[in-house]
């Protein structure tokens, strides 16, 4: 298992996607966090296909801090059932790796 994830979530505008970027960076629970949209999302909800434009947030930050970030993301978010994921980072410069780890353990 990789010691380092990239956590995605969307918001409904930037400012949301921007707040909770800032907030987590604020509290160390990632590294730092990009802001790209807007994306154009399909997508069921309440037994019906929809889309909307959303802003994609990206976050990095290390396994042992993703629960407090889930935890953050869930809490702070606009929306009741946000998508909220996790994928491993299996390869990264040794340097930048050591960065995420340093910064979320508020070294």
């Amino acid at each position: 298992m990789s010691d380092y994830v990239q956590v995605s979530t969307a918001a409904p505008t930037h400012e949301a996607a921007m707040t909770l970027a800032g907030g987590a960076t604020a509290a160390r629970l990632a590294a730092g966090a990009q802001v790209t949209g807007p994306v154009a999302s399909v997508f069921w909800h309440l037994g019906e296909q929809d889309t909307s434009e959303e802003w994609q947030v990206l976050l990095y930050t290390t396994t042992d801090r993703y629960p407090q970030l889930e935890a953050y993301l869930l809490h702070a978010h606009p929306w009741d059932n946000p998508q909220v994921t996790a994928v491993p980072i299996v390869h990264g410069s040794t340097a930048y790796l050591a960065w995420i780890r340093r910064t979320v353990e508020g070294e």
